[in-house]
This record gives structure tokens, C-alpha cells and sequence, in this order.
């Protein structure tokens, strides 16, 4: 199963957004998905063509920039159906729900993911982004 995307935290979003876009730009990476909320920047999505594969994230606590709280690895899944296997296998596993499967439309229509956190606490993700 290939990577979708990586995530690194942050506690300060613009600054961060001004480091990774220097620093990124001689690799041909460009800031293509800003997200705000609130009038605040809270992540940035680098990658080409539309598609972010490694972000820069602030946690929103209640609409809020919060606390960075590390990295976070992201699973490419062919289907909805093995993005709830990944889930369910997870728990059963000993890892500890960090977000349902479902739809998560305030990336796009189709994103459909699970999120846990394994035995040590690192943050993991399945998505599926095909309609279903």
C-alpha cells in the first residue's frame, strides 16, 4: 500500500508556511491546498497538480490553532471497504480510535478515511479518495 500523504505539526503555521516554501521551492514543491479556519492558518499542502502529499499542520482545537503534536503517516487504500478493514483491524490490534471511517468532505467530496493512534501513540491514517 503506497504512502498518500505525510504530516509534520507545528505550532506556528505561517512561519512554518515561510520555511517549507523556501526550502521546498528547489525541489519543485509548491503550497497547493492553504487551509484556514477562523482567519487563521492551520495547515499547508505541498505537492503538484492539486494533490498535497506532505503537510505542515497547527491542530484546530475548537476552531482554534492548537499545540503541534508530531507526525502523522497516511495509507493510500483502493477502497472504502479496506479503509474499514484497516480500522477495524487497528483496534483489534491495540490501537485506539483517533477518528472513525468516514467521509471527511473538508478536504474534498470523496476523502474517506480512518484514523488511529497505534500502541505508542503515533498518529496513523487509511484514506480511500475514490467515489463509492
Amino acid at each position: 500500500m503506497p504512502l498518500d500523504h505525510v504530516s509534520v505539526g507545528t505550532e506556528n503555521a505561517r512561519k512554518a508556511k515561510a520555511f517549507y516554501d523556501a526550502v521546498l521551492a528547489p525541489l519543485g514543491w509548491k503550497p497547493v491546498m492553504p487551509v484556514e479556519v477562523s482567519g487563521h492558518l492551520v495547515a499547508i499542502g505541498y505537492g503538484d497538480a492539486g494533490h498535497p502529499s506532505f503537510w505542515v499542520q497547527n491542530p484546530i482545537d475548537r476552531g482554534r490553532p492548537g499545540v503541534a503534536n508530531g507526525a502523522h503517516v497516511a495509507f493510500s487504500s483502493a477502497t472504502r471497504a479496506a479503509v474499514d478493514e484497516f480500522y477495524l483491524a487497528a483496534i483489534e490490534a491495540g490501537g485506539a480510535d483517533d477518528g472513525k471511517p468516514g467521509l471527511r468532505t473538508e478536504y474534498h467530496p470523496d476523502y474517506y478515511a480512518a484514523f488511529v493512534r497505534d500502541p505508542d501513540g503515533n498518529k496513523i491514517e487509511a484514506v480511500c479518495h475514490a467515489k463509492e
